[in-house]
């Protein structure tokens, strides 16, 4: 098992895919520890001197105004947990609880929320010992922050509030962690706060769909490679030259893998010379590159502002190392909420084309010989005509979850938080485009390898060789009709899973 440590400067995105997928352990570091310490001690200076300060001394929200007697500031911190654990719904995924988990532990780590080092490390207990909170979908508006979904985490710190097991059933919290031999913490001034102000969930998705969708991008490239292929398409569209002269990155990258994926193949060379070949292929076709290489330099972009936040103070109020304590609004969602509203865009569309390139596939009008729906025997078979239903129904739900969230803010808490960014439901909906996209692109991967089947005895190029080596074990050669929702199921892992990817690139080469 890797080890993350959490440092006073925080901690990267491959740090946090760890830690949320792969279980990695947490270690918080001697630097956040001191760092902790410090904004500690600013904050217990405040307590003795009786100063106002937001949070510390105040209420919350609209009750800012309203002074709190030192006596009931630490029951101040546990009345917000409880009262801000408020979410309904189905509980999110574990992977993102415990990318949110340790990403408030980060910011806690970087020495600007006052908090004691038992906090954090109370955090990084749970996250260690695999106790994941019971979060609730719906709850967040993306300001202040992630309130809810982080609330009803640290429920989970005092020994109060729900776990999900290992069975994925909801749980009382207190027994598990007596179970782990973790003792809940009481909160002290300023903590419970500090435990809940933040991007941490909506970061979270960002980042683990960042991931997501760098590794679905290249296999649309597969896909659409393996279908120009089987469509008898050409490859001149996707030479080097042609895309220097519009030099968007993405672009670039896109149109270089599909080029090296068509080489080697007779299936290609079969019609190079053919003067009745068509001169230019449909645009799902020939424009691949511009719309999965569009979606890139989104992807790009997303990931940029996700390392931004990464490196980023959000809590409210902050602890200065000058001893001010100052309210922020770095707590706003807005540029995650437009960065991932943006992604499920791109990530719809790269969807969209594929479908496209399936119902040229099926259509024995257009499919430059190939028998309809990939049957070969159609009429009482029908191949795969269903599974092109199937990819529409898919379009139409990405068009709809496409529709941006970060408009759609709603006020609150008496008119202070009056502006949100419903971050968090635009972080749901990306993860949503994204599993879409994946079983789209499987729909295509099995439509393409039939494709090629179909062209036997042509021999194709190494990347479809490897393509058809995985699928054939699962939905056999085009033959009599079968129940086709199993073969998909199956052949999806190909497509968001590295070992398809892994075999092609043995093939043919690194992709990009």
């Amino acid at each position: 098992m890797s080890t993350v440590h959490i440092k006073e400067t925080g901690v990267n995105a491959a740090d946090v895919v760890a830690v949320a997928r792969d279980r990695a352990e947490v270690v918080v570091g001697d630097d956040a520890i001191e760092a902790m310490r410090v904004s500690r001690a600013i904050v217990d200076g405040i307590d003795r001197d009786g100063r106002p300060v937001y949070g510390v001394s105040t209420g919350f929200g609209a009750l800012a105004g309203t002074f709190i007697e030192p006596e009931r500031r630490a029951e101040l911190q546990h009345a917000l947990i409880r009262s801000h654990a408020a979410g309904v719904g189905d509980p999110m995924p574990a992977e993102v609880v415990r990318a949110m988990m340790l990403l408030r532990l980060r910011s806690l780590a970087m020495g600007r929320s006052g908090v004691r080092p038992e906090v954090a490390n109370a955090i990084a207990d749970l996250l260690n010992a695999g106790i994941t909170p019971w979060v609730p979908r719906h709850g967040s508006l993306g300001a202040s922050g992630d309130l809810a979904p982080l609330a009803h985490c640290a429920m989970v710190l005092l020994g109060e509030g729900w776990v999900t097991t290992e069975n994925g059933e909801r749980a009382d919290a207190r027994p598990i962690l007596e179970a782990a031999g973790i003792e809940p913490i009481e909160l002290s001034s300023k903590e419970g706060l500090a435990l809940i102000n933040g991007t941490d969930g909506m970061l979270g998705m960002l980042i683990l769909a960042v991931a997501d969708a760098k590794h679905l991008l290249t296999m649309a490239d597969v896909t659409a490679a393996l279908t120009i292929e089987a469509m008898l398409g050409s490859d001149r569209p996707f030479q080097a030259e042609l895309h220097e002269i519009r030099p968007h990155p993405g672009q670039s990258a896109s149109a270089a893998n599909i080029h090296r994926l068509l080489q080697d193949s007779e299936i290609m060379d079969s019609h190079r010379d053919d003067m009745l070949h068509a001169v230019q292929d449909a645009y799902s076709m020939r424009c691949a590159p511009q719309v999965a290489g569009a979606a890139r330099d989104v992807l790009a972009h997303a990931e940029q502002v996700a390392e931004r936040e990464l490196r980023s103070v959000v809590d409210n109020p902050v602890v200065l190392p000058d001893g001010r304590v100052e309210s922020t609004g770095n707590f706003h969602g807005a540029p995650l909420a437009y960065a991932a509203d943006f992604l499920a865009i791109a990530a719809a569309d790269a969807g969209s084309i594929s479908e496209r390139r399936v119902d040229r596939l099926l259509d024995v009008t257009r499919s430059r010989g190939l028998p309809a729906f990939l049957s070969p025997d159609p009429g009482v078979n029908s191949g795969l005509m269903i599974a092109q239903y199937t990819a529409a129904g898919i379009v139409e739900d990405n068009r709809r979850l496409a529709v941006p969230a970060s408009v759609g803010s709603v006020p609150t808490s008496g008119m202070q938080e009056d502006h949100v960014s419903m971050g968090w439901s635009a972080g749901i909906k990306l993860r949503e485009v994204l599993d879409n996209l994946g079983s789209l692109l499987s729909i295509e991967l099995l439509a393409a390898v039939q494709g090629l089947q179909l062209r036997q005895p042509l021999i194709p190029s190494p990347a479809a060789r490897a393509a058809v080596a995985a699928v054939e074990p699962i939905a056999g050669k085009p033959g009599p009709d079968h129940f086709v929702a199993p073969v998909l199921e199956r052949i999806k892992p190909l497509i968001t899973g590295p070992t398809l990817k892994s075999d092609v690139e043995a093939a043919v080469g690194g992709l990009r």
